[in-house]
């Protein structure tokens, strides 16, 4: 009976579905999902700028009338706005038809408002000027759009996604309890992207930690794109090489990208986290720095090795050492160190003799207020990171 009872109702729910409202409403939703996704693709760089051309097209029209009844409230300059909103928005074929229909509200004002000459508020040759000039500009940055493939609308969003991704590869793992590390990176200029970085990882089954700290030639936005490229690379590398190879491998993958800026220094941590025993590999990067929590005396952890990207072959000697418990080791870009006004072992003293008032009550928070106190106004990338074995 209940089998019945469905299947003739089976009939009724097909015919409301089949109502009126009841199509509109599928044809309404429809119509706002393809809406929504042309807008996503759109706003993607993915999609046709057709509504954007639309709606400038319509404003156009409103501009023109606006200007004939109203010439005191409406100028005719007024045409400079969707001029300049399409070169922002548009391809370039689509901004030449939106010109093409500025330069012909112009015509239909000049004609219906007369000669410049008698009175105010009519198309003079300066206005003319003045949207042709912006026409011109707009057509260029649409000219570079179209030239690079990257919609206005989606380079905002890809640099973002840039510094992002640089962030978390520059992440630290976290450490076993009696350990504490921390990183304060500052680009040049208070920009967002930085020719210093960091990578890491633990190793052999997380017993080593290894960190790189790598300063790339250049700072600022002018390093930030080699930066992204080689802490990608060398995030691949960290880890399935032997700490010993790491460097010679960085060092050929710098030769081969062919680079007319392409050095880099590097320094390179292995440390082992059960003893504390470490082991530093350098390729032109200032030295570290250690506390040694007996004495209260900083000492400089000085590896030889060449500068990234120089010549093939090169040797990168280790410099080895132990933190024990209370120790403190530094690593840092020359940035933070080294200025016009001083040399670089003076920065080190400088910065070690901030890195003393941070002794009795620990180092927690303290590499950015170091970089603060030391290295605030310096016009160049500032890395520091600050290894720390708890007493």
């Amino acid at each position: 009976m209940a089998v019945r009872h469905r299947s003739r109702r089976d009939p009724e729910r097909r015919a409301a579905a089949e109502t009126f409202p009841a199509r509109l409403r599928k044809r309404l939703h429809r119509a706002r999902i393809a809406l929504r996704k042309s807008g996503v693709d759109y706003f993607r760089g993915d999609g046709s700028d057709w509504i954007a051309l639309a709606g400038l097209l319509l404003t156009i029209p409103v501009i023109a009338l606006g200007t004939l009844a109203m010439p005191v409230w409406f100028s005719p300059a007024l045409l400079v706005l969707p001029i300049v909103a399409g070169g922002l928005l548009l391809r370039p074929a689509s901004l030449l038809g939106l010109y093409a229909a500025a330069a012909g509200a112009l015509i239909v004002e000049s004609v219906q408002l007369g000669p410049y000459t008698e009175g105010a508020s009519r198309v003079t040759p300066g206005i003319v000027l003045t949207v042709a000039a912006c026409g011109f500009f707009g057509l260029v940055i649409a000219q570079f759009r179209s030239r690079v493939g990257v919609p206005w609308r989606r380079g905002g969003t890809m640099l973002f996604d840039l510094r992002e991704r640089i962030k978390t590869q520059s992440k630290l793992p976290g450490l076993p309890p009696g350990w504490h590390r921390e990183m304060a990176l500052r680009p040049a200029g208070g920009q967002s992207f930085s020719g210093d970085f960091v990578v890491a990882a633990r190793t052999s089954g997380g017993r080593t930690l290894e960190v790189v700290l790598t300063d790339v030639s250049g700072k600022g936005m002018d390093a930030g794109s080699r930066a992204l490229l080689l802490s990608g690379a060398f995030g691949g590398l960290l880890g399935s090489l032997p700490p010993h190879a790491f460097l010679p491998a960085a060092n050929g993958y710098l030769l081969r990208q062919d680079w007319d800026e392409g050095f880099a220094t590097s320094i390179h941590l292995a440390l082992d986290l059960d003893s504390g025993d470490y082991e530093l590999l350098s390729a032109g990067h200032p030295p570290a720095v250690q506390l040694h929590a007996g004495t209260g005396r900083w000492e400089e952890k000085s590896a030889e090795g060449p500068l990234l990207g120089v010549y093939d072959g090169a040797q990168f000697d280790p410099a080895k050492g132990c933190l024990r418990p209370g120790d403190v080791l530094m690593l840092f870009t020359d940035g933070l160190v080294e200025t016009a006004e001083r040399d670089l072992s003076e920065g080190i003293d400088r910065l070690t003799g901030e890195a003393d008032r941070y002794v009795a009550g620990g180092f927690h928070g303290a590499a950015w207020h170091l970089i603060e106190a030391v290295a605030k106004d310096v016009n160049d990338d500032r890395a520091l990171l600050l290894i720390c074995r708890d007493a």
